[in-house]
Order: C-alpha cells, then structure tokens, then sequence
C-alpha cells in the first residue's frame, strides 16, 4: 500500500486501525466473525490534535453518531472519522478527509465502508461493500475481491480492536490483522511492549503500550519507531502516538473526550 510522506493525518487513522488481534470465531447467521461490543456506545467522540515537529498540523475526529440504521434488516452501528490540516499548515498540505463505516451492531464487521480523501490535490473516492457471509468485497468499481473471513476496514478494525481481551498479553507479544484498503487486504503487525504512564495535556493516564511494525523506508527509518498508548481500561481508546519519519516526527494526541461507556484510566 502507497501512503504518501506527508500524508500526515490519514497515516494516523490507518495506525488506529491496526491494533487488533487476528480473532476468529462463528459468528451470526451470516458466517461472519462475530465480537461482541463492550468497550464503546453510540455517542463517543474523540478528539485528536496532530503535530509535525513543533508545527501545529491538523485535527482529526473519530465519533459513532447516536442514530439507528439497518443494512441487509441488521442493525449497523455508524461511526465518521474525519482529519483536516490546520489552517497554517494548508500552504504546505491541505487535509480534508473523511471516512465512515457501518459496522454490524451485534458482530462488528463492516458492511460499508466510505472514504473521501482530498489531500494536496491528490483524491480518493471509495465505496466497499462488504459480503461477509461469501468473503468478498465491492470495491464499487465493478470489481469483487475475496477476502479472508472476518477482514475489517480501516475504521472497523479500530472499533473491532477495542473488544480485545489483552488480559494475558505478555511484552513482546506480537498481533496481527488483516484489513482491505486500497482494493488489496493488508496485513498488519503490532507488538504489546507492556503498561506505562502518559502525561498529556488532559492529565495523567495509565496506558498499554504498543509498537505497530511497519516497512521501513517510505515513512519510517526502523520498522518501530512508531508508538501507540491506548488507555489500560475498559474503553481502550489511544491517547497519544508518537512517530519519527524521514523527514522529522510527528504527534498525535487525544484532546476530548465525550460519550465514554466506561470511566477513564486517568491517575489522579
């Protein structure tokens, strides 16, 4: 998969998306893998500001809209991520993305999946549907693409990770995922470093660390330098990403909160 160097948002919704443990069950009546939702509700928005060195980049924001949808007579939860480059960094790279999926409500595979992506004059139209029950997708260009059972999206999987039971993780732990982006599944990897505390500007919070390991070279000198601090409690939700590139470093960390199904992991 190409990402561009500065593409300095979408890199951030893709690495929210590649925290989860390959998880394989039967699920509904559909076939498809099935994970039951405990760690969010419908009304969760997160809040994100992105920073390229010491410049002040963009925001991005990822929210599950408190409405009732069905697709195929299933209930589907519909959540929007969306990223923008601040107004200052626009002469540089101008971000305006948004993408959704509409996750099944009772498993947490996706359906559908919408993504528009205007980046430096540079566009992205998608449209996947999503055939869980015969492991294939529509890429909505007049192609079909199988799949391995149970793939999410970019943004499923971000939902989909937020179930997992890392009770037993032990450091060094390696996970992996499979996702259908840009009309190809991708495989990901992540390793658990183990627990740490995160100070940001909200506070004090304990944290699961992790290390996405991805190709060095485009983005990133060594396949680590990457981190992600996701909240050690019940809602799971990253509070801050660091990353070091080729070309500088950039930050990503969680600037609201609201809607939270469960009570935060903030140290007093």
């Amino acid at each position: 998969m190409h990402i561009k160097n500065k593409n300095i948002v979408l890199i951030f919704l893709i690495f929210f998306a590649i925290y989860y443990n390959s998880y394989s069950q039967t699920g509904p009546e559909q076939g498809s893998v099935n994970s039951k939702n405990k760690a969010f509700k419908k009304g969760e928005v997160l809040e994100y500001r992105v920073h390229y060195g010491f410049v002040d980049a963009g925001t991005a924001k990822i929210e599950i809209k408190e409405e009732d949808k069905k697709i195929a007579g299933r209930n589907v939860l519909h959540a929007i991520g969306t990223g923008k480059s601040h107004w200052t960094f626009d002469w540089f790279f101008k971000v305006r993305d948004k993408y959704e999926t509409y996750m099944d409500e009772e498993g947490l595979f996706p359906w559908l999946f919408v993504r528009r992506v205007d980046e430096g004059g540079y566009h992205i139209k998608q449209d996947y549907a999503f055939f869980q029950n015969k492991d294939t997708v529509d890429n909505g260009a007049g192609k079909r693409f199988a799949i391995p059972h149970g793939t999410q999206d970019m943004l499923s999987s971000f939902y989909f990770a937020r179930n997992m039971e890392l009770n037993d993780a032990k450091a060094g732990d390696i996970f992996s995922l499979e996702a259908f982006i840009d009309d190809s599944v991708w495989t990901g990897k992540l390793k658990f470093l183990g627990t740490d505390t995160v100070e940001i500007d909200l506070g004090k919070f304990s944290c699961l660390k992790f290390a996405p390991i991805v190709q060095k070279g485009r983005i990133f000198k060594k396949e680590e330098d990457l981190t992600l601090f996701i909240t050690n409690d019940k809602n799971k939700i990253p509070i801050l990403a660091e990353a070091k590139i080729l070309v500088g470093s950039v930050k990503m960390e969680l600037q609201s909160y609201s809607g939270l199904a469960y009570p935060i992991s903030k140290v007093n």
